[in-house]
């Protein structure tokens, strides 16, 4: 079977070929646009004139022929996709309800001693924006503003970005990747990333925490994959498939010492994170699980045009039918983990990848945004392969490719290469 190749000029956004970059910012100015024309929401349309301008640039600055233009385009991406509409948000109080729900979280937090409205307070409300459904870990992003005041480097935002930036660097670099810096600024100032943290931005430390989980299960490092996946996993619920991901990936490739030495990790990071809020445990419930999956009295707003959410949205059996649906496909992603795990990083994160997709087109509540997961992950190990000159079984297979016996093998790097 052959081997995806990733040739030398991959490994660096500078050193791509220019009509690949000038067509990826063009999409993304096209993109911004329209969000900018169709979008009902104020904070979108904002994000979309700005970065619509800073993608367009950065286009017109590769066409030119610059000596320095990948890295002026980058820049331009960068400061026009995240930079200026971030901290002019922020700036201006303009956000998403999600920013709120943080912000607030972390207030409760210092002063309440728990994120979580009490269930008997939530059974009062007709409000979606009074529950917390995200993990301990999160509320920490809303610490800044309780301790001093509404200020622009005091939103959750702004601390979002800079934990995906300096985690997801570390997990380019741990991977493998080349030129992780210019990686991670190309990554961060696109509509992936950039559109996401701009106006909300809760999933967006999340899956740097995942990347860099994921590189340490490359080297591996099972201890540090578990503190890694840990975190994420004690953000919010969406990374705990990561989780079994991992330990499916370790217990065929490294063994049963890997497989309880991350396993213990991870639970005791989640434990140390999550258990001081079980004294009350209700209240942990209604806000992250019945809340999410809309068994309580008042549902998420979250909404997309995906068939879970249309089939939900139908009536009470519509429901029920969705969360069959999920349990049906988190049952099938659990039984192929069991009967065919990942042996390899790369397989392990198309899997992930794909089931996570999977599992938000049927979800009841959804949005376009956390196919930042599948997009993400997929970029990281996009770079990774890239810089690691990947030669063996890790490679994603081709199936399109010759037979081997008329492939020719990938040049190594002469660390790679075998001793005279």
């Amino acid at each position: 079977m052959g081997r995806v190749r990733l040739g030398a000029g991959w490994q660096s956004p500078v050193t791509m070929p220019r009509r690949w970059l000038i067509g990826a910012f063009t999409v993304s100015a096209g993109f911004a646009a329209l969000v900018a024309i169709f979008s009902s929401d104020y904070v979108h349309q904002l994000w979309g004139g700005i970065a619509a301008c800073g993608y367009g640039l950065a286009a017109v600055a590769l066409a030119g022929r610059l000596r320095r233009g990948p890295d002026i385009a980058l820049g331009l991406s960068f400061c026009g996709g995240l930079l200026v509409p971030l901290v002019w948000m922020a700036a201006r109080a303009l956000e998403q309800p999600e920013v709120a729900v943080v912000a607030r979280s972390g207030a409760m937090l210092i002063h309440q001693g728990t994120p979580y409205a009490d269930a008997a307070v939530l059974a009062g409300t007709h409000d979606p924006n009074a529950y917390n459904p995200y993990l301990p870990v999160m509320a920490l992003f809303g610490v800044p503003r309780a301790l001093f005041g509404v200020h622009m480097l005091t939103d959750p935002r702004i601390w979002f970005g800079v934990v995906f930036i300096v985690v997801f660097w570390l997990a380019l670099r741990v991977g493998g990747a080349k030129d992780p810096a210019r990686w991670a600024i190309l990554v961060a100032g696109s509509p992936v990333i950039a559109f996401e943290l701009a106006v909300g931005g809760t999933d967006v430390p999340m899956v740097a925490f995942l990347c860099l989980g994921f590189a340490f299960l490359w080297q591996p490092r099972p201890v540090l994959a578990g503190l890694a996946l840990g975190v994420g996993a004690a953000m919010k619920a969406t990374a705990w498939p990561a989780v079994l991901v991992a330990i499916a990936l370790l217990a065929v490739r490294d063994g049963r010492r890997a497989v309880s030495s991350f396993t213990l990790t991870a639970v005791a990071v989640v434990a140390v994170c999550a258990g001081p809020f079980l004294v009350h445990p209700k209240g942990l419930v209604v806000n992250t699980v019945m809340f999410p999956l809309g068994l309580d009295h008042v549902t998420s707003q979250a909404s997309s045009p995906l068939p879970g959410h249309i089939i939900a949205g139908t009536g009470h059996v519509g429901h029920t039918i969705v969360v069959v649906l999920l349990a049906a496909v988190g049952l099938a992603v659990a039984v192929s983990l069991v009967v065919r795990p990942p042996r390899s990083v790369p397989r392990a994160v198309v899997f992930l990848a794909g089931a996570m997709t999977l599992m938000f087109v049927l979800a009841p509540s959804t949005r376009f945004g956390y196919f930042i997961y599948p997009a993400t992950l997929s970029i990281w190990l996009l770079a990774v392969l890239a810089g690691r000159a990947v030669t063996d079984d890790s490679a994603i297979p081709d199936p399109d490719a010759p037979p081997a016996s008329s492939r020719t093998t990938w040049r190594t790097s002469p660390a790679s290469r075998p001793a005279a």
